[in-house]
């Protein structure tokens, strides 16, 4: 029978209670392993570690009676996107074309998670290789928002949202390329962070847009969030775009409230056509409650705002097309056997075709059409000029603030199937997340309202690279403020029987 406090605590308390022996860690694990189990019909975890969870869990416990000095999560079931190793388990990204793959090794993220005596509970349902912002690309079915079970979680994280909305799991790590931490977190009611470029290693990430992914977590408060940043920031050897400096104690940089005088300003080009008014009205709303708190009020302008998501789906879909090359069949990814493919060309297009998926095709067409001889200066080397202004851009803006305010996304979660059969319209459900990603710097999505259906709308604070404490400290006294209300799914033992594990 699983204990209801569990699945309510934060991260922070469950490995306090076990550090201090209230908790044991197996018990703690399990409860949440039971309760993955039960509510299978959200389809957050593509597949869960049981045994290996339930055996690190009482390792935990016997370092515990054994006198050893137990980690910072200590005890506490961490659900991971399965495009991020761990080794043993599976790592398909979303994709048939890696079904049954195991991972031989674990990213350093997962490496420093298990360092501080926290227990990987399973892998997590995603966008295929990313590529997506309602997890209804992944090859295995779509997960589903807790919050109203016909709608999206967000993409590509929305297996690891939908995991820590629905009380499967009280921290989840996901990776952001263009928004996909952000966007889950502002369509499921949760503190999603995606720390600057080169905090977090991206070593045992497996690449979708090697200059722009960043793992980082998702959590239901900012002191989560920060604690899982403290863990897996650092500098890593192995990862040459690693920084150094970076392993920081975020939870306690993040306490204090708000900092006296705050200056926060609100990027125009993010509040025109296209945002919807509830969206508008509960992130204007947001800020007033900023200002009542001390912060001084502001507004900035982004000019090349305006480029950036056509550049972002350039310069990803290219670096997509090198990344996904070696997904052919033959160094990575299921042959295709049988009768059909009689030479090494027919086996590399019958491997690809039925291994990847059409938004995967996609990217990976539009990426090597940008990248072919002839078309790489108009395009590419274009999009890359874009970039560099969106970054000169936010250097400015920074220059007269210390954090920006905006919208997470144009709209609250919307129905699932509504936009599937228009790209255009998915791409732009990034559109206030992506102008962050391409200038490198640190951003975390928050709950600042709800739809006048009940669904969650979420608000976006961006600082430059190096920004997560003040980010979090600002998330942390905006949350003490004004608490967000639980998912009424963390409230329910199991649901109907929408979907599962494949």
């Amino acid at each position: 029978m699983i204990e209801p406090d569990i699945i309510h605590s934060q991260a922070v308390d469950i490995a306090r209670r076990v550090r201090e022996g209230e908790l044991r860690a197996e018990e703690a694990v399990g409860a949440f392993l039971e309760r993955a189990r039960a509510r299978r019909e959200w389809g957050a975890f593509l597949s869960l570690r049981e045994d290996a969870a339930l055996a690190e869990a009482r390792a935990v416990d016997e370092k515990r009676r054994r006198g050893g000095r137990l980690g910072r999560l200590a005890g506490v079931a961490v659900a991971v996107k399965d495009n991020i190793l761990v080794a043993g388990a599976p790592a398909t990204c979303g994709s048939r074309i890696l079904e049954g793959y195991r991972a031989p090794y674990s990213a350093t993220a997962v490496e420093r998670v298990m360092a501080e005596d926290g227990v990987v509970l399973g892998k997590t349902n995603m966008d295929e290789f990313g590529m997506g912002s309602s997890t209804e690309n992944s090859a295995f079915g779509p997960a589903r928002n807790p919050w109203d079970a016909g709608r999206v979680p967000g993409g590509s994280s929305g297996g690891s949202a939908a995991a820590v909305a629905a009380g499967l799991a009280p921290l989840a790590l996901g990776t952001d390329t263009g928004g996909s931490i952000r966007q889950p977190a502002a369509f499921c009611g949760l503190v999603g962070l995606k720390p600057s470029y080169g905090t977090v290693s991206r070593y045992g990430l497996t690449a979708y847009a090697s200059s722009l992914d960043q793992a980082g977590p998702l959590a239901r408060s900012a002191e989560d969030a920060a604690l899982c940043l403290s863990v897996i920031a650092g500098h890593d050897p192995r990862d040459a775009t690693s920084l150094r400096g970076t392993a920081r104690d975020y939870l306690a940089e993040s306490a204090g409230g708000l900092p006296a005088g705050l200056r926060l300003a609100l990027p125009r080009e993010y509040f025109q056509e296209g945002l919807d008014p509830e969206v508008e009205a509960a992130v204007r709303g947001a800020a007033d409650a900023f200002a009542e708190l001390g912060a001084r009020l502001g507004a900035a302008s982004l000019p090349h705002t305006r480029h950036a998501l056509s550049a972002y789906y350039l310069v990803a879909t290219c670096e997509a097309s090198s990344n996904l090359a070696r997904f052919d069949g033959v160094r990575f990814g299921t042959r295709a056997a049988g009768e059909g493919p009689r030479t090494l060309l027919g086996m590399y297009e019958a491997s690809r075709g039925r291994g990847l998926g059409p938004e995967v095709k996609r990217r990976i067409m539009l990426g090597t059409f940008a990248l072919s001889a002839g078309y790489y200066e108009a395009y590419y080397l274009r999009a890359q000029k874009a970039r560099a202004r969106v970054r000169a851009d936010f250097a400015a803006a920074f220059a007269q603030a210390d954090l920006l305010l905006a919208p997470t996304a144009p709209t609250a979660a919307f129905a699932l199937g509504e936009k599937t059969q228009d790209p255009l319209q998915m791409y732009l459900s990034d559109v206030y997340t992506v102008p962050c990603s391409l200038a490198g710097g640190a951003a975390v999505s928050i709950p600042c309202g709800r739809t006048r259906a009940g669904g969650p709308i979420g608000l976006q604070l961006m600082a430059p690279p190096g920004g997560e404490g003040l980010l979090l400290r600002a998330a942390r006294a905006f949350l003490a403020a004004r608490p967000f209300p639980e998912c009424p799914a963390l409230n329910a033992a199991a649901g109907p029987a929408l979907g599962g594990l494949p």
